[in-house]
């Protein structure tokens, strides 16, 4: 299966069709953007979130917590735990606690002010159905020691704000519990934080009416938060989100990636020089956790490297070793190739000249975010999430795009051999973070007005 956008633009290179190439784009960073209320838009003015919450006046700092499950790949923790480290750096000042499946965080460089709890890991299977990830207990019993260990989290914390990632009622339902007793306290602002894309429309209203997640939405959550720009995907649009939920929905804008660079202490520099590597381009290969990126990797290692040009794969800790003993063999036998199994592939990303990749949030960010040209070979199961947005990043002219049914080692040389053309620029909203303490501060400034008025 070949994609071609809607108007045709395509270039052929022997048997193998891929889109458009990647000039530049034209990042959207001025001082004063809009955000979307409802149908509105409204001017965001950075600076309004300084002033708004007085630590001088409270007994502690703003307690914040964030939840991800965690299930599949890097993608729901690492996006948590840029928002943690946006939010502990910002004026706010808070304390926050992260809540994730993921027992592999602790590769990750948490900052003062920001401490994460492990849940037991849960695995999401091609076909969508969940297991335990490591020990054996059945479904029910994980996910109930889940569910019991974040309510008592969330009860010793008393969190002002929860940020719950993409599952309204949490994986299986495990946050139904910690939700009743959020509504109880009455002194929790709930938000939930949506990537642009979820899955196909069809699937999206099937399991959310299954889930009856609007109705969560609804009952327990003060807001909602889409990590994206409307004019690239609308979810609200997209997905039929009924009048009550939409009147929730704040689009944040994507997450410039680049800011993760003030967070990573490791120096680039230094590894590069480590892989002595000769002088050259550097074609880089992503593919986000590593659970299903073999294939990819695969085609990637066998690729005949342009003259000139260095290939560095980073595997992600979910590939599986004997994958990635693999990958280690083949590369030891080309001078310009290398394999990194490292988990923050950020810093990599400011070097490379081309990246190919997988096309899951936090990667599809970077590459927007640093302006590389890019291919994306998106994951189609078990959810086409990352087909659909690849295929809307294509249509703009943004990336270029290969249906994983297409990929093999000619393919990906194919591409890797061409030069960069030019292509008219494209803006897309990079503001996301920046807009976050705003939004977070409005929404607790609201409550604290409005109980005042109240009293």
């Amino acid at each position: 299966m070949r994609m071609s956008p809607k108007n045709n633009r395509k270039r052929q290179w022997d048997n193998y069709t891929i889109g458009s190439i990647n000039k530049g784009i034209t990042i959207n960073t001025n001082t004063v953007a809009t955000i979307k209320e409802g149908c509105r838009l409204i001017p965001l003015q950075r600076q309004n979130y300084d002033n708004q919450q007085d630590n001088s006046t409270n007994t502690r700092k703003l307690h914040i917590a964030l939840y991800s499950h965690d299930t599949m790949g890097l993608g729901h923790k690492r996006r948590n735990l840029l928002i943690a480290q946006t939010l502990a750096k910002s004026s706010l000042q808070a304390s926050i606690l992260l809540i994730t499946g993921m027992g592999e965080a602790s590769t990750f460089d948490i900052p003062p002010g920001i401490d994460y709890l492990s849940l037991p890991a849960l695995r999401k299977q091609v076909d969508g159905k969940y297991q335990s990830r490591r020990i054996e207990l059945p479904l029910q019993d994980i996910i109930a020691l889940r569910s019991q260990t974040i309510r008592a989290a969330l009860a010793a914390f008393k969190p002002d704000v929860f940020i719950v990632d993409n599952v309204p009622r949490g994986a299986v339902g495990e946050l139904n519990s910690a939700l009743e007793y959020l509504k109880s306290r009455e002194q929790t602002h709930c938000v939930l934080g949506l990537r642009d894309v979820l899955d196909a429309p069809a699937i999206v209203s099937r399991e959310w009416q299954r889930a009856a997640n609007e109705e969560a939405i609804c009952k327990y959550y003060d807001a909602v938060w889409v990590y994206g720009d409307p004019t690239v995907y609308d979810p609200v649009q997209e997905y039929n989100f009924s009048p009550e939920v939409a009147e929730k929905v704040r689009y944040t804008g994507y997450f410039d990636q680049r800011q993760r660079l003030q967070f990573n202490q490791s120096r680039t520099d230094e590894l590069l020089a480590s892989l002595e590597l000769p002088p050259g381009r550097l074609a880089l290969c992503l593919v986000g956790g590593g659970q299903d990126g073999a294939y990819l990797a695969e085609a990637f290692v066998n690729a005949i490297l342009p003259p000139n040009t260095n290939g560095i794969i980073v595997t992600g800790p979910f590939m599986p070793q004997q994958v990635r003993q693999q990958l280690h063999q083949k590369a030891q036998m080309c001078p310009r190739l290398r394999v990194l199994d490292v988990a923050e592939p950020t810093q990599l990303l400011h070097y490379a000249d081309c990246v190919v990749a997988m096309g899951g949030y936090n990667t599809t960010c970077e590459l927007l975010s640093f302006g590389k040209r890019s291919l994306i070979v998106p994951r189609v199961k078990p959810r086409t999430e990352q087909l659909i947005r690849a295929q809307r990043l294509y249509e703009l002219g943004l990336t270029d795009l290969l249906h994983p049914n297409d990929v093999n080692p000619q393919a990906i040389a194919a591409w890797l051999a061409q030069h960069q053309q030019p292509q008219p620029k494209q803006s897309v909203d990079l503001n996301g973070l920046e807009r976050l303490p705003y939004l977070l501060s409005e929404l607790v400034t609201q409550s604290s007005e409005a109980q005042s008025r109240a009293s």
